[in-house]
């Protein structure tokens, strides 16, 4: 077929063939792609046995013979103007309904929003990532960036670079690391001034804490003392009253727990 036989098919085509034939070329280019008939159906908004229709015919004039022939409708009139309008912008079906009765169409509404459903289809797209939760972003902060896998040094950097108030935050809490790393309390002042001077209210009530015990928390964090051995005696001593299961009074506690410091020397 040549240019002008094509021009003149074109004329002949009325406005049904012409969607018919959009139809079946936009079903065939989605199984193309490894859509399913049931996604396809849901995309085009039209029925499964339609699109398994489209899909078994090979070309088109396959679904405009005999009874598949698609019947003239009263909006087909009107069909140029309503895609003019759609070009322009308007996509309210009530307005563009409200627009074709002035010219004469006496329809219903359900016509032309069927007819304007294929255009609504919502495209499939792949659907992004969920934003890091607060637990997240509290173990990146909390851990050393070199601990940190690929994929979540690049996720935080991201994360960092979009909310100034949270790398502010991160600057600090390395810099608290730094301190207790490294043993250096006497940077602790100068640690807790930056603090107060950065808008961080968390970190104000921290450093408070802090203030409140100053002299220990200076030595704990110069001196190669700490309470690591107490905490793991009394946790020791729980573990041990746990296992009487309240059947024994303090004494036997006592002889047990003098049993078992015995022992581990």
């Amino acid at each position: 077929m040549n240019d002008s036989d094509s021009a003149v098919a074109t004329k002949t085509m009325t406005p049904i063939e012409a969607r018919l034939r959009e139809r079946h070329a936009t079903i065939h280019a989605l199984l193309a792609q490894g859509h399913g008939i049931r996604e396809i159906a849901r995309e085009l908004h039209i029925g499964g046995n339609t699109v398994r229709r489209h899909a078994r015919a090979a070309v088109p004039e396959q679904l405009l013979t005999g009874r598949h022939r698609p019947r003239a409708s009263q909006l087909d009139p009107y069909k140029p103007h309503l895609n003019k309008l759609w070009a322009e912008g308007h996509t309210n079906a009530i307005q563009l309904l409200a627009e074709i009765q002035k010219l004469g169409y006496c329809g219903s509404y359900q016509i032309i929003s069927d007819y304007l459903r294929p255009r609504r289809r919502r495209r499939i797209r792949v659907v992004p990532p969920a934003p890091p939760g607060i637990r997240r972003i509290t173990g990146w902060l909390m851990r050393r960036p070199k601990n940190l896998a690929d994929g979540e040094r690049q996720q935080f950097a991201v994360l960092l670079a979009h909310c100034p108030g949270l790398r502010v935050l991160h600057e600090h809490v390395r810099g608290f690391a730094e301190i207790l790393q490294t043993g250096s309390g006497q940077h602790l002042k100068d640690w807790i001034v930056a603090v107060r001077t950065a808008d961080l209210p968390r970190l104000h009530a921290f450093t408070t804490g802090l203030e409140k015990d100053q002299d220990a928390v200076l030595r704990g964090l110069s001196t190669r003392w700490n309470s690591g051995p107490v905490e793991g005696r009394v946790n020791h001593i729980k573990m041990i009253k746990r296992q009487m299961f309240g059947r024994a009074k303090l004494p036997l506690l006592r002889k047990r727990v003098l049993l078992t410091a015995a022992a581990n020397r």
